[in-house]
């Protein structure tokens, strides 16, 4: 537990360090806090804040940098959000994928950092599908989905199937199956096979396992935006090694959607702060996300990616008010 002293002089020493990127003195320190302390006391009070692992003091300056520890106790306890009358565009509605493009864009544009958004998620129903021989024992499988979204898949078969058989399998699902989801497809083929010629039902099960993989994939899209604007931050573009992993990051994805993903099961804004954990995998950056909802169901997440020295007040407001913008815009289209 911190004293109140101890508290006001984290929280002096956060913002400081957020506004200037510099190691932070206990001059500085005293006029930031407003604080009418002695020199030496202030010394003694970083001395414990840094036993803690709240700050520490890089090896080049006498001043002291905030850990993520240190972030994580400042956003939690200390930080305080203020409606500054900041504005937004507006969304408008048109085709998903446009305003999750649109959304991720401006994320990017308002917080000068990198936008992401993870497009809705989906249940795996199909609305149509088709059959087309490629050669012996290949065939495309065409998926398209509710809202219009076209996956198609190439299968491989023990047996060979006409175009005629294709048609015949292709029309039995629309027939009987078309608005299920595809889990559902799948276990009601387990109990009516029988009624169903035995080649064209192994046909189908082929279809129904590999047309839930391409939907379940079509939902899993992130889109970011804004990846250069950490060229001019100067924790990146100082050290091309962070730079270089920042944009591993990116170009893989796979954690940003694990993250995003891990974010759309809480309410509201959620700050997930480097070198806390595995989520965000190095400690140079930072993440503020929000899920969004389409007709008051969480579908999708987006954020704002950024260094550990970000300005949380108002990434907070940026990523709350976009969320409720693309919120906003996906359900008015329904």
């Amino acid at each position: 537990m911190l004293d109140d002293r101890a508290k006001l002089l984290l929280k002096a020493l956060v913002e400081r360090y957020i506004a200037d990127g510099q190691p932070v003195g206990s001059r500085t320190l005293s006029r930031a806090s407003g604080l009418d302390l002695s020199p030496a006391t202030i010394r003694n009070v970083m001395a414990d804040l840094e036993e803690l692992g709240l700050i520490a003091s890089p090896h080049t300056s006498a001043g002291r940098v905030p850990t993520a520890r240190g972030y994580r106790l400042f956003v939690d306890t200390m930080l305080t959000v203020q409606r500054d009358g900041l504005e937004a565009p507006q969304l408008m509605p048109e085709q998903p994928q446009k305003v999750i493009a649109n959304a991720a864009h401006l994320l990017s544009s308002l917080s000068q950092f990198v936008g992401v958004v993870m497009a809705p998620r989906r249940s795996s129903v199909f609305r149509h599908i088709e059959f087309l021989r490629l050669s012996e024992r290949r065939f495309l499988v065409i998926i398209v989905s509710p809202e219009g979204d076209v996956q198609n898949r190439v299968i491989f078969t023990d047996s060979d199937y006409s175009q005629s058989q294709l048609v015949e399998a292709a029309n039995f699902l629309n027939a009987h199956y078309a608005g299920l989801e595809m889990e559902q497809v799948r276990e009601r083929l387990k109990s009516e096979v029988d009624l169903l010629r035995g080649e064209i039902a192994s046909l189908m099960q082929a279809a129904v396992n590999v047309s839930s993989e391409a939907l379940s994939q079509a939902q899993d899209e992130v889109v970011i935006s804004g990846e250069r604007n950490l060229l001019s931050v100067s924790d990146f573009s100082s050290d091309m090694g962070n730079l270089r992993r920042a944009f591993d990051l990116f170009e893989q994805k796979t954690q940003i959607l694990r993250l995003l993903d891990i974010s759309s099961q809480a309410e509201g804004v959620r700050i997930y702060i480097g070198g806390e954990s595995q989520v965000v995998p190095f400690e140079e950056l930072s993440v503020v996300s929000a899920p969004y909802e389409v007709d008051g169901k969480v579908v999708g997440t987006l954020g704002v990616i950024g260094p550990t020295r970000m300005p949380y007040d108002k990434m907070i407001q940026i990523v709350d008010i976009t969320s409720k913008l693309v919120s906003n815009a996906l359900s008015y289209r329904k």
